[in-house]
């Protein structure tokens, strides 16, 4: 592990407010931040365990406990409340055996609770591995367990119609631009650059669509070195896109969890981690 961890604090060396985005790159590689990578982060960066461990406690996306291969979230904000994610949660905790904020015993599903995922109108939601199921009723949450033991993907996840918030991993300030809209959503604002030109970008916020605006046309397949507008600091990941190599942009979602998106023009790939924000 202290050699895989090493590799991982070396690719940020130099980068400013390098700890977030170090301790992202570790939980995507072990599924949770273990002690052990913990202490060597602290011993080569110099920086004092206990703060380490005051920023993996302060964001609920980071885990200090193993986590299982399916994390599934179910909604207890207001919206889903009323319309019976109550009555869903307790299901889920029914068919797995397990409390919120528990894993099953054989390591397969995690289940955490969130306050809200932005969907009200869409609820009771239920999200697995970053999948998305809308007006889910108790009847429905042994299909879509049974769907996940068995490697498949129910046919009724909603894939594009979620909106998420996100904030910069650097300084944690909210990256919406409430006053712009895509999609018919607030967008998530950065400035780019590519080929020697920089300008600024807008993404819609829709968890699953690939529309964007932009300063200047941006060519397909081109990598895009994308920044904070706050900060300024550079969004890249140690973790590089598995379809197509190019490096992946992580966001961390408000309320908690974290996004990662392909660097690559005209690749589809992102990823959505949600950790649940106890209720």
């Amino acid at each position: 592990m202290s050699v895989d961890v090493s590799k991982i604090v070396r690719s940020h060396e130099g980068k400013r407010g390098k700890l977030i985005s170090l301790l992202q790159d570790i939980q995507s590689r072990y599924n949770y931040l273990p002690r052990e990578a913990l202490e060597v982060v602290a011993e080569q960066t110099g920086i004092p365990l206990v703060d380490i461990y005051g920023v993996a406690t302060f964001y609920r996306s980071f885990s200090l406990t193993p986590r299982g291969s399916h994390l599934v979230s179910v909604c207890l904000g207001t919206a889903c409340h009323v319309r019976g994610g109550r009555e869903v949660a307790e299901e889920l905790e029914r068919q797995l055996q397990i409390k919120p904020g528990q894993t099953t015993t054989d390591n397969e599903f995690t289940l955490e609770t969130v306050n809200c995922l932005g969907a009200c109108a869409l609820g009771p939601i239920v999200v697995l591995d970053g999948r998305y199921f809308s007006k889910v009723s108790p009847a429905r949450v042994k299909q879509i367990i049974k769907s996940a033991r068995a490697g498949k993907e129910e046919h009724t996840a909603d894939g594009h119609v979620f909106p998420v918030k996100v904030s910069c991993p650097r300084c944690n300030h909210s990256l919406m631009d409430f006053s712009h809209q895509i999609d018919g959503h607030s967008s998530v604002r950065m400035t780019m650059a590519f080929g020697g030109k920089h300008g600024w970008l807008r993404l819609s916020s829709l968890y699953g669509s690939f529309n964007l605006e932009s300063e200047y046309d941006i060519p397909l397949d081109t990598v895009v070195n994308l920044f904070c507008p706050h900060c300024h600091a550079e969004l890249i990941s140690a973790n590089v896109c598995p379809l197509c190599g190019a490096p992946m942009v992580p966001m961390l979602v408000i309320g908690g969890g974290m996004v990662q998106i392909c660097a690559r023009r005209g690749c589809k790939e992102h990823r959505l981690d949600l950790n649940g924000v106890n209720v």
